[in-house]
Order: C-alpha cells, then sequence, then structure tokens
C-alpha cells in the first residue's frame, strides 16, 4: 500500500491496537518490576500497601530489619563483579573483534569464506552447551597439565577466568559483525591518498581509520559490555566462588524473591538507558561540530 493514500478506518485502528499492544507488551513487565521496587511490602509483587525506599536505603539494623540494595554487601559485590567480568569481556571483544574485521575484509587467503562461517558458529549453540563444552574442554587441559607437568593452572578452573573466556568466545562474534560492516562501508581510497602522499601506516590508522571505525567501536563495545552483563547460561556453568550479578539474582529468587531484586532490576534499566543516551548523544554532537 501507497503511504500517501488515505487508509480504511478499520485499518487504522488495528494498526493503532497493534501498535499499543506490542509496546504493553514490551514495557508493561519493565513499569510493574519498577513500581513494586517501592512497595511497603516483604514480596515484589501486587498489592501494592504503600511507599517506601526502603529496597534501596534500608539497612539490617533500621526498625523493619530490611536491607535495601546499597546496604547489601554480597549483592554490590556481585554488581562488582559483573562490572569487571563484562569489561575485561568488551575489552577483548573489541581487540580481537577489530582484528578479525580485518582479516575477513582486507585480506585474501583460501578458506575465508568458511572461515567467516565458522566465525557465527558460537552464535547458534545455546549457552548452557556452550558452557559445559567450555567447562569440560578447560578441566580436562588442566588436568592433563597437572598430571604431566605438576601445573597448576587455576585460570582454567571455574571461576571469573573462565566466566570471561566463555562469554568472549560468542560476544567476539558480534563485535566482528558489527566492526565488519562499518569497515565494509569505508572508503579504501582515501587511505590509498593517504599513503600517496607520504602517510605511514599507523598515520593512516589512527587518523583516518580509527576515526571511521569510531561508531562501530563503541557500538560494538556497548553491545558487549550490556551482553555479558546479563548473561546468565554460559555464566553459570562456569562460575566459581565469586558470582556475578545474574547467578546471584538466580539463587536470591531461588530462596525468595524480596523487592530489592526490583531495585536491582530499576538500578539496571537506568544504567543501561544512561549509557544508550550517552551513545546517542555523541552523534548527535559529532555531527554538530
Amino acid at each position: 500500500m501507497i503511504a500517501s493514500l488515505p487508509r480504511p478506518a478499520w485499518l487504522r485502528a488495528s494498526t493503532l491496537v497493534y501498535g499499543m499492544a506490542f509496546f504493553a507488551f514490551l514495557f508493561l513487565p519493565l513499569v510493574v518490576v519498577a513500581l513494586f521496587a517501592f512497595n511497603d511490602a516483604p514480596y515484589p509483587a501486587p498489592p501494592w500497601r504503600g511507599f517506601t525506599l526502603d529496597w534501596f536505603l534500608g539497612s539490617r539494623s533500621s526498625h523493619n530489619g530490611r536491607t535495601g540494595l546499597f546496604a547489601d554487601g554480597p549483592l554490590l559485590a556481585s554488581l562488582w563483579t559483573s562490572v569487571v567480568v563484562a569489561s575485561w569481556v568488551t575489552l577483548l571483544a573489541v581487540l580481537v573483534g577489530t582484528t578479525n574485521a580485518f582479516l575477513i575484509e582486507r585480506s585474501r587467503f583460501t578458506g575465508k569464506q568458511a572461515l567467516s562461517l565458522l566465525m557465527l558458529a558460537p552464535l547458534v549453540i545455546p549457552g548452557v552447551i556452550l558452557g559445559i563444552s567450555i567447562l569440560a574442554f578447560a578441566s580436562r587441559l588442566a588436568q592433563l597439565a597437572n598430571d604431566m607437568w605438576g601445573l597448576e593452572l587455576d585460570f582454567l578452573r571455574p571461576g571469573l577466568s573462565l566466566v570471561v573466556l566463555g562469554q568472549f568466545s560468542y560476544i567476539v562474534s558480534i563485535a566482528t559483525l558489527i566492526i565488519s560492516a562499518r569497515l565494509k562501508r569505508f572508503d579504501i581510497t582515501l587511505e590509498e591518498a593517504a599513503y600517496n602522499l607520504g602517510a605511514s601506516r599507523a598515520a593512516v590508522f589512527a587518523t583516518i581509520t580509527l576515526p571511521a571505525l569510531k561508531p562501530a567501536l563503541l557500538g560494538a563495545a556497548a553491545i558487549s559490555f550490556l551482553m555479558s552483563f546479563e548473561n546468565f547460561n554460559t555464566t553459570l556453568m562456569l562460575v566459581g566462588s565469586d558470582a556475578p550479578l545474574t547467578v546471584m539474582m538466580y539463587g536470591r529468587m531461588r530462596e525468595g524473591a524480596t523487592p530489592v531484586l526490583n531495585a536491582v532490576s530499576l538500578f539496571l534499566m537506568l544504567a543501561s538507558a544512561a549509557l544508550a543516551l550517552t551513545l546517542l548523544r555523541k552523534p548527535a554532537n559529532a555531527g554538530t561540530s
């Protein structure tokens, strides 16, 4: 249908209803979680019992004995653990993803197409299977090193190092795709002109190629960080004693959920929104400068 032509009333109404239903399906659960983070009740669900900030600011020594998010030491420790893991995964994914993108887009060698398809394999493997496979392989490798040479390779045992490795194994594929898409659209004649004018390879990369890739690098970093932060399936298979936030929240849910988990969810929603707005402002500022 041509967009400029008038549409019948039933079609306009059905489009409106569909749009409202779709956005309600997306955002209504988030609104409910955010609302009941302030519910003055020991459970994270209706009915509404009044407004309170106890689930954010409460301490164990308060009159009602509630421990809020910012006084919950184990929960804050797991939040910091997730930030550390996500930071390492992001750094590795962007660095290796950039290298992979140049290898795929700028190099010519036998089997490049097969290699490109093989790179996508971790994206179609279930997270649980991926985690179990990495755990089995790393544990067997660590045991082999211990039996043959007496080496204790603790980074191959369940723990944060293995969590970083497991998340990196598939997030790097996403970072590679994002950076490759930007590199594919890059006008290589700009680099060739700089070489003809006597610029070195390092100078061309720093002044021409890298600024052109900056939006893709920032996008890949943001997506890598968020995907690492929210990952559960792979992380659960590889985690040790230091549990990231998703594993900690899963344990709390099994013990009995409280509105503190709603408070954590609201905090993460606000942090994600702030990150998205920051990334959206950068291109706008770049366009006006």
